[in-house]
């Protein structure tokens, strides 16, 4: 028997031929190019350098990144609300505790009238767009006007407090205020051009003049607090756009009388027509010398010496005593 029979691959030839290496076939003309793989970390890699085993993470493309970094487009209130209405530049949103703050902030600065006149607000108030939009509409629209029937312009808008998180009426615990949301301002009065102060509380001012003001707001806010509501608001009026269920308003503000006159304590000033102090003494004393004295008025007391004896009242007699019975026993 030849050597190389005794050698032979005793296997079947199917089974030998699974031992030869798949070539594979060639790719067609009209395939689209294959991606390469990456290539593998190497066993000595992945032992000595594990920053080198991990794949390395991919770049955002350039679309991507644009979109992340640029902010959200305007709302339509920041939109309308450009420097020919007023100066409220945007803020970044504020997001505190319990829900406070809000997006689409401004600080308002200053109120841009029809004839590009500005009306401060001071300080600048902290509001959301919307509700610093109906600030601005109120005080072009109502506030100018009102100013011009008094023959003066609208200088400044006294802002008490605006963006603020806290309670209602600062009370702990309580439901979040408007002020907390951004959405509610404090008014405490308005200055005129002509240097006059008006407090929209003070009884002093005209009766008039209030209950304007007054028809003014409620038609615009949904909520308007002043004298009359509580005891929280007497000094000063609270605005704010809440939005309740029907479209419900609030607007409590009782405009109260003016106070009575009451009479200076001082005495009034001596009219310039009136003679000096002086001719007025000398005149009085020159009187009252050229004049004889006059008597005293009612009944003429006798003098001692005219008293008749008889006509004087003897003294009263002692009042009577009882004489007590003494009982004398033998």
């Amino acid at each position: 028997m030849p050597w190389d029979a005794l050698f032979q691959d005793s296997r079947s030839p199917r089974r030998a031929a699974k031992r030869v290496a798949a070539v594979p076939r060639p790719r067609p003309a009209g395939a689209p190019a294959a991606a390469a793989e990456p290539a593998k970390p190497t066993e000595a890699a992945s032992h000595s350098d594990p920053v080198a085993a991990t794949p390395p993470i991919p770049e955002p493309r350039p679309a991507e990144a644009a979109a992340k970094s640029e902010p959200p487009p305007p709302s339509a209130c920041r939109l309308a609300l450009t420097d020919a209405v007023a100066i409220a530049p945007s803020i970044a949103d504020i997001k505190g505790d319990g829900g406070c703050g809000g997006d689409d902030l401004v600080r308002l600065e200053a109120i841009v009238l029809a004839d590009h006149s500005r009306v401060a607000v001071k300080p600048a108030a902290i509001l959301r767009c919307t509700m610093a939009s109906a600030l601005a509409d109120w005080v072009r629209s109502d506030l100018a006007p009102l100013a011009a029937s008094l023959d003066t312009t609208l200088s400044n808008l006294d802002n008490f407090d605006s963006y603020e998180c806290r309670g209602r009426n600062r009370v702990k615990g309580a439901k979040l205020s408007e002020h907390g949301r951004a959405n509610a301002i404090d008014v405490r009065g308005l200055k005129l051009g002509n240097g006059q102060t008006i407090s929209l509380t003070d009884r002093g001012v005209s009766r008039e003049l209030r209950e304007s003001v007054l028809q003014s707001v409620c038609a615009r806010f949904t909520t308007v607090l002043g004298p009359g509501s509580d005891w929280y608001h007497e000094d000063h009026i609270h605005l704010d756009l809440a939005l309740r269920r029907g479209d419900y308003r609030i607007c409590q503000w009782h405009v109260w009388d003016p106070l009575p006159q009451v009479a200076p304590l001082l005495p009034a000033d001596r009219p310039e027509q009136a003679p000096p102090r002086e001719k007025v003494a000398v005149r009085e004393a020159t009187k009252e010398a050229a004049e004889p004295a006059a008597k005293p008025a009612g009944p003429q007391q006798a003098e001692p010496d005219d008293i008749d004896p008889a006509d004087m009242e003897r003294p009263a007699d002692p009042p009577a005593t009882k004489k007590r019975r003494i009982n004398r026993r033998f």
